[in-house]
């Protein structure tokens, strides 16, 4: 029964590896799945279940190589503070230097252009038309000819902007000045 209650205190919080390996691995492993989900042009609005199936399974493999076999509690927190600090930094460095941001945030994407689907643009991105008509549909809108630009934005959702808001932003700017 005292085995049951008992608790090594010294290999729950002593690291059994060193800290900075841990910190470098997560770094590595981070970088490599920013840069991989970056190039594959995937935002969280754009996920769809498989999606989610993938990263959840890479974020198992990637577990491994990021701790080895991390026995103490303070390796895990190493590594979780290791993994929010690189978020944080790019976070950061995207708010503070443009050229940063143009790569970690995409940027918009046009869809529709002056009633036209952007066809090239739709297979880029892997939008159906059905999808898009569906975003349509939301704002009440039945015809693409009624639509002076749609977005992919960078959170993945799309925003559709028509021929007539766009005429009372002008209206609007112009009174303005």
């Amino acid at each position: 029964m005292s085995t049951l209650w008992s608790i090594d205190w010294h290999a729950l919080f002593v690291p059994g590896g060193s800290l900075a390996e841990i910190v470098l691995r997560g770094t590595a492993i981070y970088l490599f799945l920013f840069v991989l989900m970056r190039v594959l042009h995937r935002e969280a609005g754009q996920f769809n279940i498989a999606d989610l199936l993938v990263v959840v399974i890479i974020a198992d493999a990637a577990q491994n190589g990021m701790a080895g076999a991390y026995q103490s509690i303070t390796e895990g927190v190493v590594l979780i503070a290791t993994i929010v600090l690189w978020d944080f930094g790019l976070d950061w460095a995207s708010f503070r230097w443009p050229a940063v941001r143009r790569f970690v945030q995409p940027r918009a994407v046009v869809l529709i252009r002056d009633g036209r689907i952007e066809w090239r643009t739709m297979r880029r991105e892997l939008i159906t038309e059905a999808e898009l008509m569906g975003r349509l549909h939301q704002d009440g809108l039945q015809r693409v000819e009624d639509v002076y630009r749609c977005f992919v934005e960078a959170d993945g959702k799309l925003s559709v902007i028509t021929f007539e808001q766009a005429r009372a932003s002008r209206q609007r700017r112009r009174r303005r000045n």
